[in-house]
C-alpha cells in the first residue's frame, strides 16, 4: 500500500524528536513525573502547525486527538495532543502503564486547511477532510481513507458520519468542506 500523506520536509532527526516528546510526555504522566524538557529545537519544530497524535495497541486505535488550528509551536502541539490522546479521548479509558510497552504512536503534522471548491480536488491518500455544517464538524486524516481503500465519495460520506451528519450532507450548499494533507510518521 502506498504511504498516505505528503512530506513537509521534516528531517529524520526532527521526526525522532517529536516522537520522543510524545512518548516521554505520556510515560512521565503514567509514572507521576514531570516530562523532560527538550532544549535543542530546530526551526520547523518551533513553527505553528496543526498536528494529531494517534495511539494504536495491537493494531487497534487506542486514542487519537489533534488540533487543526496552529496556535502553538509544533513541539508543544505534539506534547499536548499526546497527553490528550492517551488520557482524554472520550472513546477510550485513560491509558495505563501496563499498556505503554504495546503502544504504537503515530504523528500527523498538518498543512493548513484549504476550502474545497470542487470535490474533484480531493485526492484519497493525499488529503484529509474536515467538514462543517451548522454546529457539526468532523475530520478524518489522510491515512484513514487509504487504510480502508475508500473512494472519494465514501471518504466524504464517512467524514459526514464522523461529524454526526447524514452521509450525504456534504452535498448540501451549507456544508463547508476543507482539505489538508499531513506528514505522517
Amino acid at each position: 500500500m502506498k504511504k498516505a500523506g505528503i512530506s513537509l520536509g521534516l528531517t529524520a532527526e526532527e521526526k525522532r524528536t517529536l516522537r520522543q516528546i510524545a512518548q516521554s510526555t505520556i510515560e512521565a504522566r503514567l509514572k507521576g513525573e514531570k516530562p523532560p524538557r527538550v532544549e535543542t529545537l530546530s526551526g520547523p519544530l518551533k513553527e505553528k502547525r496543526g498536528a494529531f497524535v494517534s495511539l494504536h495497541s495491537h493494531g487497534q486505535l487506542r486514542g487519537c486527538i489533534g488540533n487543526i488550528h496552529p496556535h502553538q509551536p509544533l513541539h508543544q502541539i505534539v506534547e499536548d495532543m499526546a497527553m490528550a490522546a492517551a488520557f482524554e479521548d472520550p472513546r477510550f479509558s485513560p491509558l495505563t502503564l501496563k499498556e505503554l510497552k504495546k503502544l504504537d504512536l503515530e504523528i500527523s503534522v498538518l498543512t493548513p486547511l484549504q476550502r474545497v471548491k470542487d470535490v474533484s480536488e480531493i485526492e484519497v491518500g493525499k488529503h484529509g477532510l474536515y467538514i462543517k455544517k451548522d454546529f457539526y464538524s468532523g475530520l478524518l486524516l489522510p491515512q484513514v481513507a487509504a487504510e480502508h481503500n475508500w473512494d472519494r465519495a465514501t471518504f466524504l460520506e464517512e467524514t459526514c458520519r464522523k461529524a454526526g451528519l447524514p452521509r450525504n450532507a456534504w452535498k448540501g450548499k451549507d456544508a463547508e468542506i476543507y482539505l489538508f494533507s499531513a506528514d505522517i510518521f
